[in-house]
């Protein structure tokens, strides 16, 4: 995919969505200088371009029950196309896979992970590594506190 030119209004833009998915085209109009028609025709370009991948609601995992955050590496027994391309299918159909990362390094993959509790871990570690012949190894870090969650990208200075 090719980069879109992106000028100070568009970034301007992106800054607001970003903040509030919710904003509404007059309220960003009015922050970055526009009418509310010209902002929606930019926020339509960038959809259309790919800049916007889509528009989310943020939920609380502990108001959800679920309180547990895991780091995962993990280590693939063989490291060839299908192997790998047979794992990614399975982290994106599972659930408890918030992201996931192909790495360089001592690992293949960096999960991060969340899980009501250790049980409904350990069910997620049998499913995904243990009935899994292909991962050699995991590792995991249990997270202590959720310093700083987000997907919110540096938009310049």
């Amino acid at each position: 995919m090719q980069t879109p030119d992106l000028d100070q209004l568009d970034t301007a833009i992106l800054a607001c969505l970003q903040a509030d998915a919710r904003t509404i085209a007059e309220t960003i109009g009015a922050k970055v200088g526009l009418s509310a028609a010209a902002v929606q025709r930019r926020i339509k370009r960038l959809r259309e371009a790919g800049v916007i991948e889509r528009e989310v609601a943020i939920l609380s995992p502990e108001a959800l029950g679920l309180n547990m955050t895991f780091v995962v590496m993990v280590e693939m027994e063989r490291e060839n196309l299908a192997v790998l391309d047979a794992f990614r299918r399975q982290v994106l159909t599972d659930d408890c896979v918030q992201q996931c990362y192909y790495v360089t390094g001592n690992a293949d993959f960096v999960l991060i992970v969340t899980c009501p509790d250790m049980a409904g871990f350990e069910a997620f570690t049998r499913r995904m590594f243990f009935e899994n012949p292909n991962v050699r190894h995991f590792t995991t870090s249990v997270a202590m506190d959720r310093v700083k969650v987000g997907l919110d990208l540096p938009l310049g200075p």
